[in-house]
C-alpha cells in the first residue's frame, strides 16, 4: 500500500488526543474517566513514553475480567439475518459481487465508546449494500490492534453486517518494527499461538466478528513468512470455531517480505487459503484481476472472497475506477469490491458545511449514484455506485418493527416531538434500520425532493422530509420486508404536514415485484389521523398548527406476508407539499419492556459520572436504554442512550440550589415504548 495513505493514522500518534481510559484501581473504580475503544500492541511496548492521551497496553496481558471499560465496549445487538428482495433496477445483481469498507471513524486512541457531543460524524447508513466493515486504525505511536467500539457494531449488526477489528503492522517508514510482527506470531511451550487465542477472546468479549490482518512491516525473511502463515492458520481455525472470520490484506508474501501484488498469485495464495478472504491491493488491473478470480475458482474458493481494493480516500465518487474489471454490466461480476476510506463523504466537506444534511447528501451520492434513486440509475454517471451493481439487503423480517428514522447523529434530541436536549450528538448504536433504497419515488409528475432531515423529528435526531410539487400522486418506497400478517397486524405512521394539504395513503405489497426494476404490487390503504401530539420547537414553544399525528392502519383484507411498505402522497389540486414522516411501526400488541434494576453510580469525578445497571428478564426485548436528568424545575433533560448496561456522563453541574442530582433510566422497546423509570441520586 502507498505509505501516503497512512498520514492521518500516523499523524494521530503524535497529535494531542482526547484522554484514553486507564485501568481503574481495585476493588472498584472511583475515578470517572471517559471510556474509549480498546487498542493494544501485541506484546512488547515502544521505548519511551506515550503521547498525551495515549495509553500503551499489551494484548498478551489483557483479561476480560480486568477490563474496566468492557461494559461500555461490548456490543449487545446480535448479527441479524438478511434477505435479498427483488432488485430495484435491472443492473443490480444478487449473489455476485459483495462490498467491503475499510473505515476510520477516528484516531486509534480516540474512538469514544458511546458517541460524543457533536453531529459531525461519519454516520454510515447505507448498510444494505455492505457485506463487511473493517474498523480501520492502528499506528506505531498508539497501538497496532484496534477493537471496534460498540455503537458501530450494534448499528452494523442491526443491518446484518459483520464488523472486523484491525491488526496493523505498519511500514518501517512509519514506525513499524519487525519485533511487533514476531511478538504477534510467537508460540508458547506447547507450540500454540497465544496471541491468536487472545484475538479470538477479544472479539468474543466485545461482540464483534473477527479480524482484518494487515502486515506491512518490511525486512522479513522466509522463516518469518512461515511463522506468520502458521499464525494465520491457527487464528482462522480458532475464529471459525467461534463463528468469527479473518480477512487477509495483500501485503506480506510467503517469503516474509512486503510486496503488494494486486492479484492472487503464488506469492500470497497460501495466506488467502489460510484466511477467509483477501483484500487485493490497489495495484490490480483487469487482466491480473480476472486471473485471480479464475485461480480462486481452481482452488475451490469463491472469487467473491477477493475484495478488489478501490481507494476513495482522496476523491470519493470522482475516483477513476475500471469498473468493468470488477463489476461488468454485460457478464458475471469478476470479484467483490473493497472500498478504502469511504468516509471521504464526510472528510472532504469544509468545516462550515459539515451539517448532517450536507454529509448525507454526499453519502447518498457515493452509495446510490448521481440520480440518488436506485430505481433510476444515471447511465451517464462514471461512478458506478454500489446500488447500480449490488442488490440491496434487508433485515426487516419480524414483528414488532419500528423506525423513527434516526441516523445515529443529530443537532438535538427529540421525544414525541419535544426537544429534550438541544445539544448536538452522535451514537450509531441508537441508529434505526433505515430505508435501504434512498430514495425510490414513482410519479407521473414532478419528482418531490426526499431527504433525512435534521430540522425536526418525532424521536431522536431526524425525520423523513418530502418537499415539492405534488402535481401527480407520488409513491415513496420505504422498506423491503418479510413481515407476517395476522388479524391483529397494525401499521402506525406518525407524520405531519408542515405546508400545504397532503393526502396520505399507506402502500402495502404482499408479493414481490414481477422482476428487477419493476414496482412492488402495492395496495393503497387510507391513512386517517387518530391522535395528535403538540409539536414543541427547539425553543420550547408550542406549535399546535404543526402537530404530529399518529395514524393506525389495519391491514384489512390482506393476508400472507408484507413484502414492501411505502406511502402514496397527493395534494388537492396538485399543489406544493411539505410532509414529514417521524415514525413507522408494524405491530400486533404494544407492550413496553420491564424496567431495568440496580441503577447505580460506579464512579464520580466532579461532574463526570459512570452509571451501571442490570437488565430484567422479560418477554419484551430491550432495544436500548435512555438516561435523563431530572432538574429541580421538573424538566427532564436527555443525557444519552446506549444499548449497553453502562453509561458515562460528563460535564454535569449543580442547578441553582440543587444539593443532589436526580437521574432516571428507562428501557426502550422495539416500538419505542419505554418502561417505567428507575432512579438514582448523586450528592454534589
Amino acid at each position: 500500500m502507498n505509505p501516503t495513505r497512512r498520514t492521518v493514522l500516523i499523524a494521530a500518534g503524535a497529535a494531542a488526543l482526547l484522554p484514553a481510559a486507564p485501568a481503574l484501581a481495585a476493588p472498584g473504580p472511583r475515578t470517572a474517566t471517559a471510556p474509549y475503544a480498546s487498542y493494544w500492541y501485541p506484546d512488547s511496548l515502544p521505548s519511551g513514553s506515550p503521547d498525551s492521551g495515549v495509553t500503551w497496553r499489551s494484548l498478551k496481558t489483557w483479561r476480560a475480567a480486568d477490563d474496566p471499560d468492557l461494559a461500555f465496549n461490548a456490543a449487545s445487538v446480535p448479527l441479524a439475518t438478511r434477505f435479498t428482495p427483488t432488485p430495484a433496477n435491472t443492473t443490480a445483481r444478487p449473489n455476485q459481487a459483495r462490498v467491503q469498507a475499510l473505515v476510520s471513524f477516528g484516531p486509534t486512541s480516540a474512538n469514544p465508546s458511546q458517541g460524543s457531543p457533536t453531529a459531525d460524524y461519519y454516520a454510515l447508513t447505507h448498510w444494505a449494500y455492505l457485506d463487511e466493515l473493517v474498523f480501520w486504525g492502528g499506528s506505531a505511536g498508539e497501538g497496532l490492534i484496534l477493537a471496534p467500539n460498540a455503537p458501530i457494531v450494534d448499528a452494523a449488526h442491526r443491518h446484518g453486517v459483520p464488523v472486523l477489528g484491525n491488526v496493523f503492522l505498519p511500514p518501517t517508514a512509519y514506525g513499524g518494527q519487525l519485533r511487533w510482527t514476531r511478538d504477534l506470531v510467537q508460540k508458547d511451550a506447547s507450540g500454540r499461538h497465544p496471541l491468536a487465542a487472545q484475538l479470538v477472546a477479544v472479539a468474543a468479549a466485545h461482540g464483534f466478528d473477527g479480524w482484518f490482518l494487515n502486515a506491512e512491516t518490511g525486512g522479513g525473511n522466509a522463516a518469518l513468512g512461515t511463522a506468520v502463515l502458521d499464525f494465520v492458520t491457527e487464528l482462522t481455525a480458532l475464529a471459525t470455531a467461534k463463528g468469527q472470520r479473518v480477512t487477509w490484506y495483500d501485503a506480506m508474501t510467503v517469503d516474509g517480505t512486503v510486496a503488494w501484488q494486486g492479484a492472487l498469485n503464488d506469492r500470497n495464495q497460501a495466506f488467502f487459503q489460510a484466511a477467509g478472504d483477501m483484500f487485493v491491493d490497489f495495484r490490480w488491473s483487469a487482466g491480473p484481476l480476472a486471473a485471480s478470480a479464475a485461480r480462486a475458482g481452481q482452488l475451490g474458493r469463491d472469487p467473491y472472497e477477493l475484495w478488489a481494493g478501490v481507494d476513495v480516500e482522496s476523491n470519493g465518487p470522482d475516483t477513476a475506477v475500471d469498473w468493468d474489471a470488477i463489476v461488468p454490466t454485460t457478464k458475471a461480476h469478476i470479484t467483490s469490491i473493497g472500498f478504502y476510506r469511504p468516509e471521504w463523504t464526510r472528510d472532504h466537506l469544509p468545516a462550515d458545511r459539515r451539517a448532517p444534511g450536507d454529509f448525507h447528501a454526499a453519502d447518498d451520492r457515493f452509495w446510490t449514484g448521481r440520480s440518488t434513486d436506485p430505481a433510476r440509475p444515471d447511465t451517464t454517471d462514471p461512478w458506478r455506485a454500489p446500488a447500480v451493481s449490488v442488490a440491496d439487503r434487508s433485515t426487516v423480517s419480524s414483528v414488532p418493527f419500528a423506525s423513527v428514522f434516526n441516523t445515529g447523529h443529530g443537532l438535538r434530541w427529540h421525544e414525541e416531538g419535544a426537544v429534550t436536549s438541544d445539544a448536538p450528538w452522535n451514537h450509531l448504536g441508537l441508529q434505526d434500520r433505515l430505508p435501504s433504497r434512498r430514495w425510490v419515488v414513482r410519479t407521473a409528475g414532478r419528482r418531490p425532493d426526499v431527504s433525512l432531515d435534521f430540522g425536526d423529528a418525532w424521536r431522536g435526531g431526524s425525520s423523513v422530509l418530502v418537499a415539492g410539487e405534488l402535481d401527480e400522486p407520488a409513491v415513496l418506497d420505504l422498506y423491503a420486508t418479510r413481515l407476517p400478517i395476522t388479524p391483529c397486524t397494525v401499521v402506525e405512521l406518525t407524520h405531519r404536514a408542515d405546508a400545504g394539504a397532503v393526502h396520505v395513503e399507506l402502500a402495502v405489497a404482499t408479493a414481490e415485484p414481477d422482476g428487477p426494476g419493476t414496482p412492488p404490487p402495492y395496495t393503497y390503504l387510507p391513512v386517517r389521523p387518530v391522535s395528535t401530539a403538540t409539536r414543541v420547537g427547539a425553543a420550547g414553544s408550542a406549535d399546535p398548527a404543526g402537530a404530529w399525528r399518529t395514524s393506525a392502519v389495519r391491514l384489512t383484507g390482506l393476508s400472507g406476508t408484507v413484502h414492501a411498505l411505502g406511502v402514496r402522497l397527493s395534494a388537492p389540486g396538485g399543489g406544493p407539499g411539505h410532509w414529514r414522516l417521524g415514525r413507522i411501526a408494524v405491530r400486533e400488541a404494544a407492550e413496553a419492556p420491564a424496567a431495568p434494576a440496580g441503577l447505580r453510580i460506579t464512579a464520580a469525578t466532579g461532574g463526570d459520572l459512570r452509571f451501571a445497571w442490570n437488565s430484567v428478564p422479560h418477554r419484551v426485548p430491550v432495544r436500548h436504554y435512555e438516561l435523563h436528568r431530572l432538574l429541580p424545575d421538573g424538566t427532564r433533560r436527555f443525557l444519552g442512550g446506549t444499548c449497553q448496561r453502562a453509561h458515562f456522563a460528563t460535564g454535569l453541574r449543580p442547578a441553582p440550589g440543587e444539593r443532589a442530582a436526580r437521574f432516571e433510566l428507562r428501557a426502550v422497546g422495539e416500538l419505542y415504548n419505554a418502561s417505567a423509570p428507575v432512579t438514582v441520586t448523586h450528592p454534589w
